[in-house]
């Protein structure tokens, strides 16, 4: 009898497997290429498929607010700009004016010359006293002698027959009513003296604080003080002359009305 002692393992040389799907079981519908990993899209491969990939970027909201720094700076600028232009161009305006179209700007100015009165618009040479139509008077007959208006400051009336004499020649006269303050007639001194074709006295029987008087114009106002003197005087003093060129020196300088004399010449009282 023969033992059968065991022998070496056997182990088949050649074993044949069938196709699986790795699990024992064969791929249902037959073999398809296996999908790559990730199949190159972010989220593998199908919308909405969850899964341990990359996680949806949450997008970041960038403040938008305005830096308003700047803008302010360019606003001031532009500004600034604007009032350079408009200021000049209102001065070229002003500049390119007529004094008698200055003249009218002038609020409460008379102007005597539209009148056309031949009592005012006369330039003849009288002696002796004279009436006027207007008070103090803004033209008309006169002396023969101007009254000097280098910028003198007279403390008492002057006669109207020379005053009117120098209003021919460009000169503005400025008066004021007789007891008026002293600043105010300090002011007024101020404006007047030393200036060429400008000169100051009282007037009795005023009936405003201060008048000013030019060839065939006239203003009264209140106050010393009031901003329209000075505006009077630059736009008429010397252009508002009947006479261009003529002098303000060398004239009376005697205070006192005239009276006439006995050979019919006339002198100050």
């Amino acid at each position: 009898m023969s033992i059968s002692s065991p022998g070496p393992e056997r182990n088949p040389s050649t074993v044949k497997v069938d196709k699986t799907s790795g699990q024992g079981k064969p791929p249902a519908g037959g073999a398809k290429p296996a999908a790559k990993a990730g199949g190159g899209k972010p989220g593998g491969g199908k919308p909405g498929a969850k899964g341990k990939g990359r996680k949806p970027v949450t997008p970041v909201k960038v403040s938008g607010g305005r830096s308003w720094g700047p803008i302010a700076v360019v606003a001031a600028v532009v500004l600034v700009a604007v009032g350079i232009i408009g200021f000049g161009a209102y001065a070229a305006v002003q500049g390119g004016k007529s004094w008698e179209d200055k003249a009218a700007d002038i609020k409460g100015i008379v102007n005597y010359r539209a009148q056309k009165n031949p009592q005012i618009d006369s330039q003849e040479h009288k002696g002796g006293p004279l009436t006027y139509v207007t008070n103090p008077p803004v033209g008309g007959a006169h002396n023969s002698v101007w009254q000097n208006c280098m910028g003198d400051v007279y403390t008492e009336p002057i006669a109207n027959e020379h005053a009117v004499h120098s209003l021919e020649h460009g000169a503005v006269w400025v008066t004021y009513k007789q007891g008026l303050p002293a600043d105010q007639v300090k002011a007024l001194s101020d404006k007047v003296e030393g200036k060429d074709y400008l000169m100051l006295s009282p007037v009795a029987n005023l009936d405003k604080n201060v008048a000013l008087q030019a060839w065939g114009y006239q203003l009264k106002v209140d106050s010393a003080d009031d901003s329209r003197i000075d505006e009077f005087i630059k736009a008429l003093r010397i252009n508002a002359t009947k006479e261009p060129g003529a002098a303000c020196s060398g004239g009376n300088t005697a205070t006192g009305p005239v009276t006439a004399a006995p050979n019919g010449t006339s002198m100050n009282k």
